[in-house]
């Protein structure tokens, strides 16, 4: 493994240009920090972490903090940001520290890890409204990034998607087809991006100038039971004619949306539309339902370089910065024209 001084020797420059070089100090310029990259990379380099937070006064480690739930051995969006995110930040130089909140205050263990000084930043998931984390890193002046947003608009780094524009897309495209009974099967109403969902169902709602019942929003953790349970009642046609399409948070739901309607003895997409929404998931692809799922998609591996990105700019002193990216509406089997009449029609 080659040292600052092996590496500076090779490119004529002293060892101490080299470490600047390397730590990002802005008086050595891009064609030299190129150049001392690329020889360190050559040459096998790795920093010694104790002399680079003396150097920098930073760690090289950052924390991500979940909440550990029952059904998280089954959860595969989890693993998939896990991974994503180590690898990502591994590219930089940087380790990613998992902690568990065991705590009912979710302030808490943000500030015991504070407390050790061994991180320098956060990554912060699962937003919620007026999310406390945000208000507790601010004051104190701690670097984070977080996976979506509190609000539309926010004043602090993140990355996400818009998810207002992803009800919008759905409800857009089921009125081109003559749907006027469009229901919304959301998720759990505490998180922040089954808000923005709902907002933006309603918005487009409003636009197509057609009216939903309250029976025919459905809020609950993504699963295909909630998918199941919810279409099935709403199907059930007790408190309003039945819906003629489905807004399903989760590509996960609209397959219980799916089972749903098949037991109901009616079809997908004659009698009934379906939409999903697909973060491309290893062993659930919508391509491959019967029938094909109509899906606004946004692979969820896609977020895990950008978000650390911007954290470790963050954690060097770039300014804040929000990248919010729509996702893709791709139109398959399971939407087509309304039923006749616009309700369903029942076999």
């Amino acid at each position: 493994m080659a040292t600052l001084k092996e590496i500076g020797a090779e490119l004529g420059l002293s060892a101490a240009t080299v470490s600047r070089a390397l730590n990002g100090f802005p008086e050595v310029n891009k064609q030299t920090v190129d150049r001392v990259r690329e020889a360190a990379d050559r040459l096998g380099y790795r920093p010694n972490r104790v002399a680079q937070r003396l150097v920098t006064g930073r760690s090289g480690m950052v924390g991500l903090i979940v909440k550990i739930r029952p059904d998280m051995s089954a959860d595969q969006t989890f693993f998939e940001m896990l991974t994503g995110l180590t690898a990502a930040l591994g590219a930089m130089e940087t380790d990613l520290v998992l902690a568990v909140d065991q705590d009912n205050d979710p302030i808490t263990p943000y500030r015991k890890l504070l407390e050790r000084d061994i991180l320098d930043g956060f990554i912060l998931n699962a937003p919620i409204p007026d999310d406390p984390r945000v208000a507790f890193l601010q004051e104190r002046g701690i670097p984070f990034v977080m996976h979506g947003q509190t609000a539309p608009d926010v004043s602090y780094t993140c990355f996400g998607i818009d998810n207002a524009a992803v009800s919008e897309d759905a409800v857009r495209l089921l009125g081109s087809l003559g749907h006027k009974r469009i229901a919304l099967i959301n998720g759990q109403s505490r998180y922040a991006f089954a808000h923005d969902r709902l907002r933006g169902f309603e918005a487009a709602i409003a636009a197509e100038s057609l009216h939903v019942p309250d029976a025919f929003i459905a809020t609950d953790a993504e699963t295909e039971m909630h998918g199941y349970t919810s279409a099935l009642d709403m199907l059930a046609g007790r408190d309003a004619a039945a819906p003629t399409a489905f807004v399903c948070a989760s590509t996960l739901v609209a397959t219980g949306v799916i089972r749903a309607v098949k037991d109901r003895g009616l079809r997908v997409p004659e009698d009934v539309s379906v939409v999903g929404h697909d973060d491309v998931l290893p062993n659930l692809d919508p391509a491959h339902l019967d029938p094909p799922l109509t899906v606004t998609r946004a692979a969820l591996h896609d977020a895990c370089v950008p978000l650390a990105e911007l954290l470790v700019a963050h954690v060097k002193g770039a300014p804040t910065e929000q990248r919010i990216e729509r996702a893709e509406l791709i139109v398959r089997a399971s939407t087509g024209p309304a039923p006749k009449g616009g309700e369903t029609q029942w076999p």
